[in-house]
């Protein structure tokens, strides 16, 4: 999963990186307000941060961050105020899904979220793994979310997520020679 070694720097990549971010600073994404690393700021234990960190970023899979936002509340406040293993593990699936019903492919997610829980429980000492590979071992987790999920739930830079827009927009950029075909190339 992690390189061997990095991909050489793209000519002038700071140069575009630092206009980017200056950009930046003049507005406010849906993600700066209510991205997976901002999840974790309603809970208090640091094993429940990193998990509301997870389920986030699963549960943001075709999802607009808005809607993944408002899920999350939705169901910490079904599971009782806070997003534990034990909560999940004990929560119907039904109590589960009506909490994230407006998020894509809210019935897979809820058994992915169930799954998730047990095995977080029996084979992570209840944590949210540290390792990309492991993450990546969980039902409905790929190489974007393990690598945002270790830089907001543990500050593990890895790798990058790397989705279709950071895809495409690297190549626009002129990044990758010859262009790259899919998110997992770019990254």
């Amino acid at each position: 999963m992690i390189l061997d070694e990095p991909h050489p720097a793209p000519s002038k990549w700071e140069e575009t990186f630092n206009a980017i971010r200056e950009m930046r600073k003049k507005y406010v994404a849906p993600v700066d307000t209510m991205g997976c690393d901002q999840a974790k700021y309603r809970e208090t234990d640091p094993k429940a941060r990193r998990l509301s960190t997870l389920v986030s970023l699963m549960l943001s899979s075709q999802t607009k961050d808005e809607v993944t936002d408002a899920a999350v509340a939705k169901l910490r406040k079904a599971l009782g105020g806070t997003i534990t293993i034990e909560a999940i593990i004990e929560a119907d699936e039904g109590t589960i899904s009506e909490a994230i019903a407006k998020v894509g492919f809210w019935r897979r997610k809820t058994q992915y979220i169930k799954r998730a829980a047990v095995r977080l429980r029996d084979d992570f000492n209840s944590d949210v793994p540290k390792t990309a590979d492991e993450l990546c071992s969980l039902a409905g987790v790929g190489p974007k979310m393990a690598f945002l999920c270790l830089q907001a739930a543990w500050k593990i830079n890895d790798g990058i997520g790397v989705d279709v827009h950071v895809h495409r927009i690297s190549n626009r950029l002129g990044w990758h020679k010859p262009p790259t075909k899919n998110p997992e190339e770019t990254r």
